[in-house]
């Protein structure tokens, strides 16, 4: 197992470089080192000198991939894209555009995102597996159809009409919850407690459908007819053997996630103005902050880099036969 954990990692070298070259290259097809200057400075009476000031502070005045002035390895290592994003491979974010730490603001920042995706990720797995494996059991009944029906209408909504619905209910009509906003410590609770609830809510619909086809799928095989024929009460059947068989594709899907789980939730931090890497990026592309939006997207890619190769692993958990090679 670890030379194969070793083998994927190597693999991702060069994945993780032709995400940042692909990143750079769309970042500086949409504004020139010159757009972005007078984007921070203001679009209005701004003088070339001010331009080439701001640009030699950030060193957005060297060449973008070859410094054809520079002598030897200079050619390439005076350049913008091997000053901004070389470091990136030994997580040395930089300064963003208002020279701010970007590895402390991630640090920082990290903390209300999980403190966000931790429990819709936990409670959102439990709460959708025993809506599924409630609905398979009673298959083929009114509790399956209607249980269907409701995760039909669920998807079909958008996730924004729970954030708007949920907060004119709980805080502007109820007044049980703040509507945005975010404390430190044990007061954190009451700003999280709906933004939580939504984000399960949200996902019930998609998540529970798809994890009881799972299970109606694993219960017309033969291993389990045969435990029926044993006489195998159904609980046990379902419990005991289904639901052991149907981890493998939840798996799937639950430990990719895990790692990215510390970016956090685009929507829910913008919307309950929650300070964490959701919201941080999302200011970050707002205000044109390639340094940030480029250090967001390397991280997003090693996350989910370990998500695979975790996921991978899981499966050797669940199932002793499986062999990594």
């Amino acid at each position: 197992m670890l030379a194969y954990i070793v083998r994927r990692l190597f693999y991702a070298i060069p994945i993780l470089v032709g995400v940042n070259l692909l990143t750079f290259a769309l970042f500086f097809i949409v504004n020139t080192p010159d757009d972005m200057a007078r984007m921070q400075l203001g679009a209005k009476r701004v003088t070339p000198e001010a331009i080439e000031k701001w640009k030699a502070e950030r060193g957005y005045d060297l060449p973008l991939l070859w410094n054809a002035k520079a002598a030897g390895a200079g050619k390439v290592t005076q350049s913008i894209f091997f000053q901004k994003s070389a470091r990136l491979f030994v997580f040395d974010f930089g300064y963003s555009e208002d020279k701010r730490d970007i590895a402390g603001e991630i640090r920082e920042r990290m903390w209300p995102s999980l403190a966000l995706a931790v429990p819709v990720f936990l409670v959102g797995l439990a709460v959708c597996i025993s809506f599924a494996l409630l609905m398979a059991f009673f298959r083929a009944s009114y509790l399956d159809f209607w249980g269907v029906v409701l995760c039909v209408a669920m998807m079909s909504v958008s996730t924004l009409f729970y954030i708007i619905g949920g907060q004119y209910l709980a805080s502007k009509t109820w007044h049980l919850v703040p509507i945005s906003g975010y404390a430190g410590g044990f007061d954190a609770f009451r700003f999280l407690v709906l933004p939580v609830v939504i984000g399960v809510i949200s996902g019930i619909g998609s998540s529970s459908r798809w994890y009881r086809t799972l299970f109606l799928e694993e219960m017309g095989r033969d291993y389990v007819r045969t435990a029926r024929a044993k006489g195998l009460s159904e609980s046990v059947v379902l419990f005991g053997h289904v639901l052991k068989n149907a981890l493998i594709p939840i798996l799937t899907g639950a430990v990719v996630v895990i790692p990215l789980l510390f970016l956090g939730s685009l929507l829910s931090e913008s919307f309950f103005g929650i300070p964490g890497l959701g919201s941080y990026t999302i200011d970050a592309i707002q205000s044109q902050d390639f340094a940030v939006v480029r250090a967001m997207v390397f991280l997003g890619s090693v996350f989910y880099i370990i998500g695979l190769i975790l996921t991978d692993i899981s499966y050797t958990l669940v199932d002793p036969r499986i062999r990594l090679e």
